[in-house]
């Protein structure tokens, strides 16, 4: 089982992204929050942004959008190049309509859960998407405490990926550290997004090796 650490750039320096870039070179890809000051109380970067780290970035891009209206603008992200793109349910009016369309655009299709949002309607949409999401605090900000509660959601999607044997990421987002990726590990996910944690590390490289190592000693090989 792959697992994979994804630190988010939220949580680096704004006035330094090459040099925060080359620091988490050990990482999968390069985590980039969207938010537009609407669907979520916080405004981060946009499109322009996104399409000069993808000329800079060692690694690929996995978008996170926490945007209303992914419909209209979720197709620029693909467009410029990112490896992946994740858009959220509530945000969303045709889930399957976007990642299809964002899939023939050569992107990785993700959905995003925030902790409110039940999983169920989701999974027989399944083969739909790339990626599953499940966010562990509530979107909009840096820094959260993780939300244990979200777990049954995580274990709900990784036995619906066992049972149907689809390539799914399943991916958390929020408050993981190297407690909180131990939960998160047992209950399925294997695709990490890391913020403070990784970029507060006296070495974000190694902070980055570690959290993937205690991550890999609690996931449970599917079968």
């Amino acid at each position: 089982m792959v697992t994979r650490i994804n630190p988010s750039i939220l949580a680096a320096d704004f006035a330094n992204f090459e040099r925060e870039l080359g620091r988490i070179r050990t990482a999968d890809l390069v985590h980039v929050d969207i938010m537009d000051n609407h669907f979520v109380p916080n405004l981060t970067f946009g499109l322009a942004m996104v399409q000069r780290l993808q000329q800079v970035s060692p690694l690929p891009l996995d978008i996170h959008l926490m945007i209303d209206d992914p419909d209209r603008w979720a197709p620029g992200y693909a467009e410029a190049g990112a490896y992946s793109v994740t858009f959220h349910a509530e945000a969303v009016a045709d889930p399957v309509a976007l990642a299809r369309r964002l899939r023939s655009m050569g992107a990785r299709a993700g959905i995003a859960l925030k902790p409110g949002t039940a999983v169920e309607p989701y999974l027989e949409l399944l083969p739909e998407f790339d990626q599953v999401l499940v966010m562990t605090v509530e979107p909009g900000f840096g820094g959260q405490s993780f939300m244990a509660s979200t777990m049954p959601k995580l274990e709900a999607l990784s036995a619906a990926v066992r049972r149907t044997g689809l390539d799914v990421w399943l991916q958390v987002d929020g408050g993981i550290t190297e407690q909180t990726i131990v939960a998160a590990a047992e209950a399925g996910a294997d695709t990490f997004v890391a913020g403070s944690s990784v970029f507060n590390a006296a070495d974000p490289a190694e902070q980055i090796t570690l959290l993937r190592a205690t991550a890999r000693g609690h996931q449970h090989a599917h079968g």
